[in-house]
């Protein structure tokens, strides 16, 4: 019967797989394929070269990983900081007004990121709106605002933060508020049923958040490029570069693979440790 039972379970998920063969893994093959390819060849029918990758570490790429992947962590951790006290009313707080809120933050996902970061281009630039307004009201204003890091992490707080904001409400709702109440009569501080009770028992949702904005912020380049200017230049500006401007597919690919396997892994580290089936009800 279990063997049975298992033949239709591998029956009823070939479809998926095969899309998800297709559709993910395939891609992600035919890049590592164009990376141990030679500069400016476009055949892989060739002997493996991986000349490309040495151009990582010679020219310097490693700088904008490191910029791509340090600007993800701290904006993570800003929209964590942000999002636990907003997640928290909508999970414990809020009740009916949770329902407008999520709708509020759930519209902004309908206009393009970049039209909202525009949006935000003509309010903090030189004779944009803020500084507009501080010179007709005190005379006196300011050079902007834009093309530095703060701008980029910002704008990657901006544009992420339903990413966060979500799983972090569903995490915090799996809290038993009978728990939370027992450790009031025991005496326990704010602090100790935050760090003791609402923190590892909302871990999932705390994982699952930040995954998701570390990953997205990772490979982001609308922020760097409308926000920073060329403040820094993140890898994915690189990947960009090096395929269209440079016409050189072989480093693009490296590039690429290097922050695939980098962010990949952090990711696939982290997934093992959620306990996904109790996140999403289905023990405990």
């Amino acid at each position: 019967m279990q063997r049975r039972d298992r033949q239709l379970g591998l029956l009823y998920a070939a479809p998926l797989t095969l899309f998800l063969v297709l559709s993910f893994l395939a891609p992600i093959l035919l890049v590592a394929g164009f990376s141990t390819m030679p500069a400016k060849v476009f055949d892989l029918a060739h002997m493996p070269d991986f000349s490309a990758y040495g151009e990582f570490l010679r020219q310097g790429y490693w700088k904008s990983v490191a910029w791509s992947l340090g600007m993800a962590l701290v904006a993570t951790l800003i929209l964590f900081v942000i999002c636990w006290p907003l997640a928290y009313g909508m999970a414990k707080v809020f009740k009916r007004f949770t329902l407008v809120l999520t709708i509020g933050v759930v519209m902004t996902l309908f206009v393009s990121e970049n039209i909202r970061l525009f949006g935000w281009v003509l309010t903090l630039m030189k004779g944009g709106l803020i500084e507009g307004y501080m010179r007709h009201w005190f005379g006196t204003g300011f050079d902007g605002l834009l093309y530095n890091v703060p701008s980029i992490v910002f704008g990657l707080v901006y544009v992420y933060l339903p990413f966060m904001l979500f799983p972090l409400a569903q995490g915090i709702a799996m809290v038993p508020d009978d728990a939370r109440q027992a450790a009031y009569d025991l005496g326990a501080t704010r602090w100790q049923i935050l760090r003791e009770i609402e923190l590892p028992l909302a871990a999932p949702g705390i994982l699952v958040g930040s995954l998701l904005c570390f990953v997205l912020s990772a490979g982001a380049i609308a922020e760097s490029k409308l926000l920073g200017g060329q403040a820094v230049i993140v890898i994915a500006d690189e990947v960009e570069t090096a395929f269209t401007y440079g016409q050189n597919w072989p480093l693009g690919a490296a590039l690429a693979m290097v922050l695939i396997a980098i962010v990949g892994g952090l990711a696939i580290w982290g997934i093992g440790r959620a306990d996904l089936d109790r996140m999403i009800g289905r023990k405990g």
